[in-house]
């Protein structure tokens, strides 16, 4: 269609009132930001000139900057020196302390989960515990980083933790030794015909050794071996990059994850190369409510390919993505900067990994404890793909006939893990000539785009 000359200059004049008028917009966005820039120095000043104590510039500022980032989310933050150091050696795998993740809850310290084979764990400190004393000082309300370095120091120097206990009817002490805290994120055994992979963390070492541990229980059991279970429970999380790593053991293709940002064309999608490194053998995988974001992804994705079958409990619900940004060499920035979805399209944000068999730890006498689950954070992100389904909670669920003994009959019977006994008896049952049923045909790719 040809346009004449009055209606073209129609059209270029609407452009430019439209192109102004965009203008203008923009020029009221910007003025109401330094307005309220403005408003902060005000303040920054005022604080500097009247508040009671003398307060540094650099820790008003770092205020600021910390105020701003906790409004957002519960998982972005600004990583002065001590901050990224202690980061740094927690990746690593390596630092001088207890081998506690710890958070904060309302001024509380409270213990996220104890690492294996370390000081705290071996002491008996639980997930959920809260820490009140340090050495007999009280340290309700004291910043988390200023707790994290009173318990943190030289290898063999004492420490005393009081500790109050959900259940407890009275706080409880605990003398502990710090040592070299050499994070070993993966511990392996055989039970019978199954072998047994627990993973702690996901550090830089957690692929390799998801790995050789794989390699050395296939070595052992050979002919024998009837399948795997992985344990992620109270798994924190950690390098994205490794549990794409440690899922790609179990999977020969498909997708392990994706990514995605503000930008819905902000999409990155992992997928898992050719070869299975356990050869198709039965997987189950156990989660509970402390297995989180990593783990969550190493679960939702083998629970989505068919790969593995899940149990134990409702996992955390961490699906978001926090990248690294350096400010100086010694400070940076931890930004949410997308949320992460399984193969099928699931956002686990909120909603955490449902177990395919759900599964109590019968065995742990804490067990009846709340547990704090992302939904339960402040200003934590919404899931912004529910299906908007009622759903069961834990809560909802009727005794199952199967789950009625109690602690005490379950240990006189032996049984000191209830879920990962249940576990090994599911896979010992298939025996090493069972046929591989849980290693069904990953979803296609087609599937993936129309969820």
């Amino acid at each position: 269609m040809t346009l004449s000359p009055r209606t073209k200059i129609g059209l270029a004049g609407a452009a430019v009132m439209l192109v102004a008028g965009g203008a203008g917009v923009r020029a009221a966005v910007e003025s109401d930001t330094y307005k309220q820039l403005d408003a902060l120095m005000d303040v920054f000043e005022r604080v500097r000139v009247d508040y009671v104590d003398k307060v540094d510039d650099k820790t008003l500022i770092q205020g600021a900057i910390n105020g701003m980032l906790t409004s957002l989310d519960p998982h972005s933050s600004y990583l002065d020196a001590r901050d990224f150091q202690n980061m740094r050696q927690t990746t690593d795998g390596e630092y001088g302390g207890l081998g506690l993740t710890v958070t904060t809850e309302d001024g509380a310290v409270k213990v996220v989960s104890p690492t294996d084979d370390t000081p705290a764990a071996r002491a008996g400190i639980k997930s959920g515990d809260y820490i009140t004393h340090i050495d007999g000082e009280l340290i309700y309300g004291t910043a988390l980083n200023d707790a994290v370095d009173k318990m943190r120091g030289a290898a063999g120097s004492p420490i005393k933790l009081t500790v109050v206990r959900e259940g407890a009817t009275k706080p409880l002490d605990f003398s502990l030794v710090r040592e070299v805290i050499q994070i070993k994120p993966v511990k392996w055994e055989t039970r019978g015909n199954v072998g047994v992979v627990r993973i702690s963390t996901f550090n830089k070492q957690t692929g390799e050794a998801t790995r050789a541990a794989v390699t050395a229980i296939d070595k052992k059991l050979g002919a024998n071996l009837a399948g795997y279970v992985v344990d992620l429970r109270s798994n924190p999380g950690g390098l994205l990059d490794q549990a794409i790593e440690v899922t790609d053991v179990f999977l020969d293709k498909g997708e392990i994850v994706s990514q995605r940002g503000r930008s819905k064309n902000d999409i990155q999608r992992y997928y898992a190369k050719a070869g299975d490194l356990t050869r198709g053998k039965p997987v189950v995988v156990i989660v509970d409510a402390g297995s989180a974001s990593a783990a969550e992804i190493v679960a939702g994705a083998l629970q989505d390919q068919r790969r593995a079958v899940v149990l134990g409990q409702k996992s955390f619900g961490k699906g978001s993505v926090q990248t690294l940004i350096p400010l100086s060499q010694e400070t940076a920035l931890r930004l949410t900067t997308a949320r992460y979805f399984t193969p099928s399209g699931r956002s686990v944000q909120e909603a955490g990994i449902d177990p395919d068999v759900t599964v109590p730890q019968l065995t742990d006498a804490a067990e009846e404890r709340p547990r704090l689950r992302e939904a339960d954070l402040r200003r934590h992100l919404i899931n912004e793909i529910k299906d908007g389904a009622d759903k069961l909670v834990e809560t909802d669920i009727k005794p199952d006939p199967r789950f009625t003994a109690t602690a005490e009959e379950l240990k006189k019977q032996g049984v000191l893990d209830f879920q990962l006994d249940y576990a090994l008896k599911m896979l010992g049952r298939l025996g090493p000539s069972a046929p591989t049923q849980m290693a069904a045909t990953p979803a296609s790719p087609e599937s993936v785009e129309q969820r």
